[in-house]
């Protein structure tokens, strides 16, 4: 209302300026002729027609704008009302827009879009719904005041839920509820009218990939017959050569059973992202147990050590998380100095993922992904189908590929993920398949590989995987270069 009345008293002002020469001239003149009257009533329609414009714009503005205008947007408008061209000529000029990059000063954000950076906020494509549907994630320029941060809150109706700086990238990213009734997409919109935002997206949904319900079984009699992965990778063959010893493999995932016998003295640390607590998954401990399992079971890389992230959460097999839980996951492993990072999920495409998986490929982590259970028909999912991700798909007993794989050239090998069995909560077993327990086998020859040679690079282990993969039925995309094999793999480092 403030702004209102200003523009109204300021269109007084221009409509008494128009006047008073006229009543200086005519003051003392005691009647005024009919003609003369006649001659000035238009410009007291014109003073009056200014007062309703002034009054009515702001409104008219915050409406066509979806926020409050500034102060100095009013005095224009005004000026536009009065003046009509002359009023756009000078008003830019008179009251300009405060342009605040990074908002370092602390005043309120800038509206002009010039001042935006709008090329790097991500709006999820139409049809896109795997993202929280009341929260946003933003990066502002270095030196941005939390006075600048509260205006911004205040125009788009948006309260800070968590800070922080991730040590990989250097980055500090805000989550931010949305508390209007703005959509993701629109409050995305909405912010590229606004200057110092260097980044802003959905904080979207990754789902852990088990391609069918997971079946618990107390007995492990048969745990030799049921174990074709054994045999499959030639695991027997490569464990003596190499255990995998003491290699850091971070398992990003639901919360893992570290009491489980076959699990017993792999997990190096664990870090909590969602914190509560929590009983141990079935999603979790399955991954763990593929790469790290020593007991009943025979694990891929049975001496390797762990670090248990509990990025996940969900009931029975289903796992969910969000870009801003996984983000931390990551930046705590690589602060643990991790070697291998297993992602047996998948989501949508996620900009500040895509920056947090090239800082890691740089530092020298392998980084290993599902390709997912979405089908043929699904379009690639993320992280694996990344430039910096090893891709995995899931192939059976027979080396046929499990249906619901997803396809395309982000496959870069295959690797036993059907009827597999796998260590379940409270000193269980279980049945379970998967793209997902596909990606850890091959965390785990990534582990026999750094083991036998610590100083691989990323691109190196892919390079080895591939090469020693055996060929199977189907096309490139379908299964990569074929399904992985430990021994081959081991043995190709001489």
């Amino acid at each position: 209302m403030r702004r209102v009345a200003s523009a109204a008293l300021l269109a007084i002002a221009i409509g008494l300026g128009v006047l008073m020469p006229a009543r200086a001239q005519v003051a003392p003149i005691t009647t005024i002729p009919v003609e003369t009257a006649r001659a000035f009533a238009p410009l007291g329609l014109l003073a009056a027609g200014s007062v309703v414009c002034a009054v009515t714009s702001p409104m008219i503005g915050t409406v066509m704008l979806g926020r409050e205008m500034t102060l100095n947007e009013v005095y224009r408008s005004t000026l536009n009302c009065a003046l009509g061209p002359i009023g756009w000529v000078i008003g830019p000029a008179l009251f300009p827009d405060v342009t605040v990059p990074g908002g370092p000063t602390g005043n309120p954000p800038s509206s002009d879009p010039r001042q935006a950076h709008g090329r790097n906020i991500n709006i999820p494509p139409a049809g896109e719904t795997y993202f929280v549907a009341n929260e946003i994630l933003v990066e502002l320029d270095t030196g941005t005041s939390q006075r600048y941060l509260d205006a911004l809150g205040r125009a788009l109706q948006l309260t800070p839920q968590e800070k922080l700086t991730f040590a990989l990238t250097g980055r500090t990213l805000q989550r931010l509820r949305i508390d209007g009734t703005r959509s993701v997409p629109d409050t995305l919109r909405a912010l590229r009218r606004f200057g110092g935002v260097v980044k802003a997206q959905a904080n979207f949904k990754f789902l852990g990939q088990q391609g069918a319900p997971a079946t618990t079984r107390e007995s492990t009699a048969d745990a030799a017959s049921a174990q074709y992965v054994v045999s499959k990778l030639n695991l027997l063959e490569a464990h003596k050569i190499t255990n995998g010893d003491d290699v850091l493999v971070a398992v990003l995932d639901s919360k893992i059973d570290t009491r489980h016998p076959d699990l017993a003295g792999v997990v190096a640390d664990e870090y909590d992202v969602l914190g509560g607590p929590a009983p141990p998954h079935l999603h979790g401990t399955a991954m763990a147990g593929a790469i790290a399992a020593h007991a009943k079971l025979v694990g891929v890389a049975p001496k390797v050590k762990l670090l248990a992230v509990r990025a996940f959460t969900g009931e029975r097999e289903t796992a969910q998380s969000t870009t801003f839980n996984i983000l931390k996951g990551l930046d705590w492993a690589a602060s643990k100095g991790a070697r291998i990072v297993n992602m047996s999920f998948a989501g949508p495409a996620d900009p500040m993922l895509r920056n947090m998986l090239a800082a890691a490929h740089r530092r020298g982590i392998v980084l290993i992904a599902a390709v997912g259970n979405a089908g043929a028909n699904s379009p690639p999912l993320y992280p694996a189908a990344d430039r910096n991700v090893i891709g995995v798909t899931a192939t059976d007993a027979d080396d046929k590929l499990m249906l619901q794989s997803n396809r395309g050239p982000q496959v870069a090998v295959s690797a036993p993920g059907v009827d597999i069995l796998a260590p379940a909560p409270d000193g269980g077993y279980q049945i379970t398949s998967g793209t997902s327990i596909a990606a850890a086998h091959v965390s785990g020859v990534a582990a026999l590989l750094l083991a036998r040679n610590p100083k691989l690079k990323p691109d190196d282990v892919r390079r080895v995987l591939v090469r020693s993969a055996h060929a199977v039925a189907g096309k490139r995309n379908d299964t990569g270069a074929g399904v992985v094999d430990a021994l081959g793999a081991v043995n190709s480092l001489h």
